[in-house]
């Protein structure tokens, strides 16, 4: 479970500049929520990310994971328990190196790799079924540059790395957005299948109202720093998008977008 208590979040701080995002902001993740925030730019949406990945700290407040301050802990060691999934495909993935390159890299994060081979070749077979897994027909193009493949398959393939060693939180910040809509969809059901078959706490900033009633199990609307509407269970699954639709668009005119 992850608990966000009392947080401010301030920007370029005692500056003309300044600005406040979160003032007294309290969230909480249950374990084995599937959640979607929707909201409109500037709503606060990317900023929870941030704050529960480490990328940025809180101006003040704690956050919890299990029970334990981790308010300060690095990234990078938040890394361990956490895999995130950015909008842009090329964000998670090393361009120049290979499927099977990046997925060795994906399997060992955390590990010294010492002067060995950086691909084990007991290990090759193993990632092809996981390829195969997702039906784009990348275990064909193992030895690909990662590069030279659609923003789609890089995608697939950064699912995949995200979720390759054990982790409890998976964080998919607009994932889809850059995608044509037909490979948006396939994106989201093989994200959906990995969730799942993996049984991961899932936190999902999309702008796509569908698939925010669609997929998981709670939703969150998020303005101004607030959360403005939180379904789940039951009533989660008796939202439809014209539910909340019209109060996407009311609040988006409000902020002029």
């Amino acid at each position: 479970m992850i608990e966000l208590n009392n947080i401010v979040k301030k920007f370029n701080e005692s500056t003309v500049n300044e600005t406040t995002i979160f003032n007294d902001f309290n969230f909480t993740v249950n374990k084995g929520d599937f959640i979607s925030v929707v909201g409109s730019n500037g709503s606060g949406k990317t900023t929870l990310l941030n704050l529960i990945a480490g990328s940025i700290l809180p101006t003040i407040g704690s956050i919890l994971l299990d029970g334990i301050d981790i308010t300060k802990q690095k990234e990078f060691i938040r890394a361990k328990r956490m895999s995130r999934v950015f909008q842009d495909p090329f964000k998670g993935v090393a361009s120049n190196m290979t499927i099977v390159e990046n997925l060795s890299l994906a399997e060992n994060k955390g590990k010294l790799y010492g002067l060995t081979k950086g691909v084990s070749k007991n290990k090759v077979d193993y990632y092809k079924e996981l390829v195969s897994s997702i039906g784009l027909g990348l275990e064909d193009k193992m030895n690909v540059p990662m590069g030279v493949l659609s923003g789609g398959q890089r995608q697939a393939v950064s699912l995949i790395m995200a979720t390759l060693t054990p982790i409890d939180i998976l964080i998919l910040d607009e994932h889809t957005a850059a995608l044509d809509p037909h490979t948006a969809d396939t994106i989201m059901e093989i994200t959906d299948k990995i969730v799942k078959e993996k049984k991961l706490t899932s936190i999902m900033v999309t702008h796509n109202l569908r698939y925010a009633t669609e997929y998981g199990n709670r939703l969150v609307m998020m303005d101004k720093g607030k959360v403005i509407m939180d379904k789940s269970g039951e009533e989660k699954v008796n939202t439809k998008t014209d539910d909340i639709l019209s109060v996407f668009v009311d609040i988006s005119i409000e902020c002029g977008n």
